[in-house]
């Protein structure tokens, strides 16, 4: 297929490159990257479409490396292609405040936990374009290809026209032994293989290493027929060293399957030209200065020399950066006569792109009042997604195996089924992800990185624990991801300890950029949509009830949003209740056992969302919480980081119980008169008026 020197030379430019900054940073993973460099200069100067000048180019092919700590691979790539990163930077790698971490993060170009926070620009955001997802932690890679992917035969069906095949790109991943062995790779390629998704290639880097050493002391299956088995088409490539036509030949094969993902199971040397070429010793650790002389000699660089990039290869990579400018001009040039044949659906691509939703969405959202009737907050959301569904195309949603119980799907929804099944199509907004929750959380945030989707997915509030390393990165990534997460206390009742969260809405609210809404009404669970719909860059988890809820007196959206109010004002008051989601009626309820048996005056107050409330003015937030009125928490989980709001806090630090909700809630003494002994319990809450925690 036409090598010559001239690859071979770029080939092993991306291994030295490699090698040098890992010696520089005195730290990485030189192995992967030495041993993946020639099946890397294969797809991305020989397959890949891309154009580094646009690097968000929506047809654009995407590369996604999963087994992330080789992500020196990825940064020689993107410098020979033009991306903006530049040989310092490479000389940077790892530094503090490199624009090249030891993992690869996509542009970093807004931190917002509410769109009352405004934006903060980041320093590296054009230097890391050309990175679709944050990866590192094994296998997360994996499962958000399988999430472009997903997007794209979306994005296809919903645009595409006879004669205008806009949207056909491929998502390419190259992943090792060890995302093979974790569980959310096999939980994705499994849904992968029954949706057919034959737009996916993954690329298996078989090195047979592992940090403990050879993969036989843990890894023995046959992976080709594991991944055969979940309806993957599988290929063989036995010398991934030297035998580049193979390599693409292989590639071009899979691409031709249009009926299944497909994998290639590529032999490769880790390390390859080291001293320490197929051990584990190359893995982890710089290649030593004698080995690095050796290996320069090998490869024809000069040892003397480091970060150096032949001009031939500048000219060689030039060359694809230009053959991928043209095929983006001939592009727009298609959707410029889309346009004029198709005007609203271009109108609504470029949109979606920006990420602004569409005008006057927010007009849908449902308005409550007191008179009401009660209602589940689980169902809450399940009428607010019939009321916008129509208003927000791009919204795509589904759930790990819990539909009916988490009301995700609205009346008239289509699955993302392939037609062949005969249940459903690619231009279906409903996937169902089976009982696969870390995988549904690593797939949404493939398919918030695509550009075109804002997904969301359901599950019980205790099973989000499942995928808590897939909402990390949603967070790090800034991914505009929503969870519906239902039965979310012990409210639920009958299942008992096992299905009921304690500590789950402590441990991510203590997750950097993820907003956690637990709203006690309808207008709360209007505005954790609103807050969750129009924060692109923060995802969120809507933790939702079995059991009905009381519609508020005094809740708005309006106030809502903000994060915390009041829910009940009372002019000198002897004590605030501060609560959210269910037992907010409670606390309400409270107010007339209070005053009848102790003559006290109670306020109540209801925080919905901790991170949205903390980024509000310190006047504001003194206001809902202010000096010198005792203050007590009571939430129906673990009191953890309430001790930020209130003098005293009244939760649940133990497993909870089996039975009837309300006699489960009787039980833990969730009750007006619970609440009365609670208070009686704090010395605090009965001397004094003390100085608020805010205040501090």
């Amino acid at each position: 297929m036409g090598y010559t020197d001239q690859d071979w030379q770029s080939i092993n430019t991306i291994r030295t490159l490699a090698i040098d900054a890992t010696f520089a940073a005195n730290s990485g993973h030189p192995g992967a990257p030495m041993g993946m460099a020639p099946v890397a200069h294969v797809l991305w100067n020989r397959i890949m479409n891309y154009n580094p000048k646009n690097p968000k180019w929506l047809n654009r092919d995407r590369f996604v490396l999963s087994n992330g700590h080789g992500c020196m691979l990825q940064y020689a790539l993107l410098h020979l292609a033009g991306f903006g990163l530049t040989i310092d930077d490479l000389k940077n790698f790892r530094v503090r405040d490199t624009s090249s971490p030891d993992s690869p993060e996509p542009p970093l170009t807004h931190f917002s936990t509410s769109t009352a926070s405004p934006p903060v620009t980041r320093k590296f955001a054009s230097i890391r374009s050309g990175i679709e997802v944050t990866t590192g932690p094994l296998g997360q890679g994996f499962a958000n290809a399988v999430g472009l992917a997903i997007a794209q035969e979306h994005t296809a069906a919903q645009f595409n026209k006879p004669g205008f095949e806009l949207i056909n790109n491929h998502t390419y991943v190259f992943m090792g032994d060890g995302c093979h062995m974790e569980g959310v790779a096999s939980e994705a390629a499994s849904l992968a293989g029954h949706l057919q998704l034959g737009n996916l290639i993954a690329i298996y880097d078989d090195n047979n290493i592992s940090i403990d050493g050879n993969t036989n002391c843990a890894f023995t299956e046959d992976v080709n027929k594991r991944m055969e088995a979940y309806g993957w088409h599988c290929v063989t490539v036995g010398d991934g060293d030297h035998d580049l036509d193979s390599i693409e030949a292989a590639i071009k094969a899979c691409q031709a399957v249009k009926n299944k993902p497909s994998m290639i199971k590529l032999r490769t040397t880790i390390g390859f030209g080291s001293k320490l070429e197929g051990t584990g010793g190359v893995h982890g650790a710089p290649l030593k200065k004698d080995d690095i002389i050796q290996v320069k000699e090998k490869f024809g660089f000069n040892p003397e020399e480091t970060f150096v990039v032949p001009q031939g290869v500048h000219e060689q990579y030039s060359k694809k950066s230009a053959e991928g400018a043209a095929l983006e001009q001939e592009w727009n040039q298609l959707l410029e006569k889309y346009s004029k044949e198709h005007s609203a659906e271009a109108a609504d691509l470029k949109r979606r792109q920006t990420g602004a939703l569409p005008e006057g969405w927010e007009k849908n959202l449902p308005v409550y009042t007191p008179a009401d009737k009660a209602v589940a907050s689980r169902k809450l959301s399940e009428i607010v997604l019939g009321k916008i569904h129509d208003a927000i195309p791009e919204l795509v949603g589904g759930s790990a195996d819990l539909t009916g119980s988490n009301l995700t799907r609205w009346k008239d929804a289509v699955d993302f089924q392939p037609p062949s099944t005969g249940l459903g199509d690619w231009s279906g907004r409903y996937i169902r992800y089976g009982v696969r929750e870390h995988a549904m959380g690593a797939i949404l945030n493939g398919l918030a990185a695509y550009g075109t989707i804002l997904p969301y997915g359901g599950t019980f509030l205790n099973f989000v624990v499942d995928a808590a390393g897939a909402v990390r990165l949603s967070a790090l990534s800034r991914e505009r991801v929503i969870w519906v997460a239902t039965h979310d206390s012990i409210g639920l009742g009958e299942d008992g300890p096992t299905h009921q969260p304690i500590e789950t809405l402590a441990d991510f609210r203590a997750l950097p950029n993820c907003m956690v809404w637990r709203p006690a009404d309808g207008n709360e669970t209007s505005a954790a949509y609103y807050v969750a719909l129009t924060s692109l860059h923060t995802p969120t988890i809507l933790a939702l009830s079995r059991q009905d809820l009381p519609q508020l007196e005094n809740s708005t959206i309006a106030s809502a949003i903000k994060g915390g109010y009041v829910v009940h004002e009372a002019e000198k008051a002897d004590i605030t209740i501060v609560s959210t989601g269910s037992e907010v009626g409670i606390c309400v309820d409270a107010i007339k056992t209070l005053k009848e048996q102790h003559n006290l005056t109670v306020r109540v107050v209801s925080i919905p969302c901790f991170e949205v409330f903390d980024t509000q003015s310190k006047e504001y937030r003194l206001s809902v919480l202010p000096d010198g009125i005792p203050s007590l928490s009571v939430e129906v989980m673990s009191t953890m980081g309430w001790e930020r709001y209130t003098h005293e806090q009244f939760g649940l630090n133990r497993f909870g119980a089996s039975g009837a909700y309300k006699d489960v809630y009787k039980k833990f003494e969730f009750t007006p008169e619970g609440i009365d002994r609670a208070r009686r319990r704090h010395r605090r809450l009965l001397e004094g008026r003390p100085e608020h925690p805010l205040a501090y």
